[in-house]
């Protein structure tokens, strides 16, 4: 890997952005001038917070990093030209998401990032195309927009009036590394491919059914797949578990979100009944119609500011502040596993077939993004390989058999026309 930075203009010195053909002169000569090795200095970013920020701070005493570091935090976004994927043991679609997320490692493309950017349009020499964002500054409901909208731009014709005004060629930032810098990069490298080789991913592109159907049920389809998670769950490890789901705010200024408690006393009966051979299918409707009704109203009073997790999580901060002790709630065992979340699940829908992902927010724990369309539900599954308990391949596979006797139930019980 060699990677190069490069400052690109968009925009004409007259305020007019460049055309098409234009962006891509720009960027064909950053390709040109890219033929020679250079540390992965994006690597630096993928490093713990408090270590990056020392070193960040020790690069910005030299003129050359802090003028090239300054001239990063203020572009509007990085672009990414990645060459061809390696080879894979698991599918494309799969081994292009991990890329998407973290790089592939850093003989693949980890060091061609630049992860405290808010926005990376990532570009692979085979055309797969996706982005990598920072999560600071915004939820993935805010980034999908983005996507559907570039999406959306290039499906149409554009017509560029020429500028009259010359073209600036790219700029490549240098970097002075010493070699307290080239041990940090060699430490990151090392940190990266650990995490890179722990997590396993799996996308799911199920087709036998999407909202049109669930829809068709009178039931909300997002309550609808946050239960099928419950009975996919339960049906690896006979037993139920702390349940995130991203709860917007965003009607509240300032707002960002709050939990989503997915796993409930209904959802667990409902479950419960699934394994039971002795539970008429009638009794199992009716305790999957109430559970997912139960997480409707749950997700309702989130959405109004009423959850409890981020008034919770205040009252905590507000102790630590003012120097006082923990409240002894928050030292509960009870309270610790209700907040130990093995399933971390944002619903995140797109115009496009098209899917965020994460990693799980616990050892033992999947991370779960799900994009409900009309005809077909898309999941993206992560879980860490160090935990033998997991398995995003097997959790994929409990939840397509779920979905499946999810639907039979409900189509083989017709709702009454009255």
């Amino acid at each position: 890997m060699s990677p190069q930075i490069f400052s690109v203009d968009v925009y004409h010195s007259d305020g007019a952005p460049l055309s098409e053909d234009e962006i891509h002169q720009q960027l064909q000569a950053c390709i040109d001038q890219s033929q020679t090795p250079a540390p992965p200095i994006g690597i630096l970013t993928s490093l713990n917070r408090t270590v990056w920020g020392k070193e960040y701070a020790r690069l910005t005493k030299d003129k050359t990093n802090l003028a090239s570091l300054e001239n990063i935090q203020r572009s509007i976004f990085a672009v990414c030209l990645d060459g061809p994927n390696p080879p894979s043991d698991i599918n494309p679609t799969d081994w292009a998401a991990c890329i998407m997320l973290h790089g592939g490692g850093c003989k693949v493309h980890s060091g061609n990032r630049w992860f405290d950017k808010t926005l990376q349009f990532i570009l692979n020499a085979e055309g797969y195309i996706g982005l990598n964002y920072e999560h600071t500054t915004a939820e993935g409901p805010a980034i999908i927009g983005v996507s559907d909208h570039v999406m959306s731009y290039i499906q149409r014709r554009h017509d560029y009036s020429p500028s009259t005004s010359s073209l600036k060629p790219p700029v490549k930032l240098g970097f002075n590394i010493d070699d307290e810098t080239e041990e940090l990069i060699t430490k990151a490298c090392a940190e990266l491919d650990v995490a890179v080789e722990n997590l396993m991913f799996r996308s799911l592109f199920f087709k036998h059914f999407g909202k049109t159907f669930i829809k068709s049920q009178r039931l909300s389809p997002d309550a609808f797949i946050q239960v099928v998670f419950q009975l996919a769950y339960y049906r690896l490890y006979k037993e139920p578990c702390a349940t995130y789901e991203t709860g917007s705010l965003r009607r509240f200024q300032l707002g960002r979100t709050d939990t989503i408690r997915s796993c409930s006393s209904a959802s667990l009966q409902f479950s419960k009944a699934m394994e039971d051979p002795s539970v008429p299918d009638s009794k199992k409707v009716d305790l999957l119609r109430q559970a997912v009704v139960s997480h409707r109203k749950y997700t309702d009073e989130t959405v109004a500011g009423q959850g409890i997790d981020r008034h919770l999580l205040g009252l905590k901060l507000i102790a630590l502040e003012n120097g006082m002790n923990v409240p002894q709630l928050f030292l509960d065992p009870s309270y610790k596993e209700s907040s130990h979340w093995k399933l971390s699940t944002s619903q995140v829908a797109s115009n496009y077939k098209a899917f965020l992902c994460f990693g799980p927010v616990v050892t033992d724990g999947y991370g779960i993004c799900y994009n409900p369309q009309d005809e077909q539900l898309i999941f993206a599954i992560s879980s860490y390989k160090s935990d033998s308990s997991t398995s995003s391949e097997l959790f994929s596979d409990s939840l397509t058999k779920s979905l499946l006797d999810m639907q039979f139930l409900l189509a083989s019980h017709p709702l009454s026309k009255l």
